[in-house]
């Protein structure tokens, strides 16, 4: 990018949510839940008969690519795969233009890019389902006639979307200015989460008892992390590279708590500069997307016989929302697929689930986490009378989003427990639409992740201190504090053996 880096971003998406020069109709965190939620209720319109969504594309293993592409649905079956695949283009370009409309961004821009965003992310999708890429068993290499495969399975596809998107970053920067407009990775990964409340509800039905465990280590586990992970971090800044409190704390949050949003949150809340949580949420896309490259495949080679306690490492080390659910889902692909080979079929979801469960409820605590810092800063650091700390804050700072994963969450466990048996059986093949559309918002978040990673650009914005932070902090502390505690609480937790 020559003009507009990751920092850039991170600024639009900083005056967006102080309201200073952009005021949008509706913030991304409630178009999420809105067309999240929109998803999901049609996609229950199967259990009454009336399939409103099968249309969605859906993507196999493939080695003759005629076969690639069909329709989720059979009763969409006359479309086609090409149909298929252009009427979720069109549908999916109406809606988010609906949004940027809501957002009040460049419609035309909007448009444009996204018509290249989903293109070049879906078609990365297709390549990376390619037999020689994403079989695994015996049964596949048999079927499709091949004798090698990289084993990564069809989600280890989420690789390339994420590649393909930093080598247009890092050799195509003009290219990927031109289409900015649509890099919106929070927004694809929120209307995800959205939806995958109902899926890991549909997932978890035959296992609650695991279910709850998982939530509840899941919360024990971030309490041990904020209590450890922020305040050794504000150290290592404020005493061994000399930072002050206006940029101990943003790095601090941004760096242990949710990466672009916490840093964000804090940098209102101690009412610092605006540059300050612009720079930290630049560093946390670039190094977000590092992790993503690294840790699920470090996850697959020492913790493949402890998939849930890569799941929640996942959480817990990766910032970003859409780098993190990225991440727990290249994991579960490898693992899945490492065990499979091995002649242990896990069921799939629950690895994935444990990373999101975990991210859901550290963004659940960056209001109150804000609203704490607020009050101590106007009230004790820098004591300022007229413009102290309120306690509506910790709602105007709560990630709204997350309650349309609770809905759709204890909407998919009422639907499977508390409807007559005809409609009961349907639910996970309505789900299942669904979570079509929530593969489709994981492949757009992981190509425009890599389309932020300019490294280049960074590293010309002069910010090489508060990456040294950054890459010590991460590096050196957090992500072996986060394994520890992901060993604590989930070591022995086993996924359901697929029946």
């Amino acid at each position: 990018m020559t003009e507009t880096s990751t920092a850039d971003w991170a600024a639009a998406n900083l005056k967006r949510a102080d309201n200073v020069e952009i005021a949008p109709r509706l913030s991304e965190d409630w178009l999420s839940l809105i067309i999240g939620l929109a998803i999901f209720v049609l996609a229950l319109g199967a259990l009454g008969n009336s399939d409103i969504i099968g249309w969605v594309v859906n993507t196999a293993v493939w080695n003759d690519l005629g076969r690639a592409l069909a329709p989720v649905s059979k009763a969409y079956a006359s479309l086609g795969g090409v149909g298929a695949l252009l009427a979720t283009f069109v549908a999916l370009l109406v809606v988010l233009s609906l949004a940027a409309v809501a957002l009040k961004a460049n419609v035309g821009k909007f448009a444009a890019g996204f018509t290249a965003v989903f293109w070049l992310a879906y078609g990365s999708w297709i390549l990376g389902n390619y037999a020689n890429f994403a079989a695994v068993t015996p049964a596949e290499y048999q079927r499709f006639g091949i004798t090698w495969s990289l084993g990564l399975t069809n989600e280890g596809a989420y690789i390339f979307a994420l590649v393909i998107g930093l080598l247009i970053a890092n050799f195509a920067p003009r290219f990927a200015e031109a289409i900015k407009d649509a890099v919106r990775p929070e927004l694809y990964i929120k209307i995800a989460i959205v939806i995958l409340g109902g899926v890991f509800a549909v997932t978890a039905a035959g296992k609650l008892n695991l279910a709850a465990s998982v939530l509840a280590r899941g919360i024990a586990a971030i309490v041990e992390a904020y209590l450890i992970y922020w305040a050794v971090i504000y150290f290592v800044a404020r005493k061994w590279f000399g930072f002050n409190r206006e940029w101990a704390a943003p790095l601090a949050s941004g760096i242990s708590i949710c990466g672009v949003s916490a840093a964000i949150a804090t940098g209102g809340a101690i009412r610092s500069r605006p540059l300050i949580p612009v720079l930290v949420s630049s560093l946390v896309v670039i190094f977000a997307c590092v992790e993503v490259l690294i840790l699920p495949f470090l996850a697959k080679t020492f913790l493949g016989h402890e998939p849930m306690v890569a799941g929640a490492w996942m959480g817990l080390s990766v910032k970003t929302d859409g780098a993190a659910v990225a991440a727990g889902g290249i994991a579960e692909a490898l693992i899945l697929a490492q065990n499979a080979a091995e002649g242990v079929k896990y069921q799939p979801g629950w690895i994935l689930g444990t990373t999101t469960t975990i991210k859901v409820f550290i963004d659940v605590f960056i209001g109150i986490w804000a609203f704490v810092l607020g009050y101590i800063w106007t009230n004790h650091i820098n004591p300022d009378t007229r413009n102290k700390a309120k306690a509506w804050e910790i709602w105007e700072r709560f990630p709204t989003f997350i309650l349309g994963f609770v809905l759709t969450l204890l909407a998919g466990l009422y639907l499977v427990f508390a409807t007559p048996a005809d409609i009961a059986a349907k639910v996970p093949a309505a789900v299942g639409e669904a979570n079509t559309f929530r593969v489709i918002f994981f492949i757009l978040t992981f190509f425009s992740i890599g389309l932020l990673s300019n490294f280049k650009r960074l590293w010309e914005e002069g910010i090489g201190k508060l990456a040294a932070v950054y890459f010590v902090c991460l590096f050196g502390f957090v992500i072996w504090v986060g394994l520890l505690i992901s060993w604590l609480f989930f070591a022995g937790v086993k996924p359901p053996l697929a029946s």
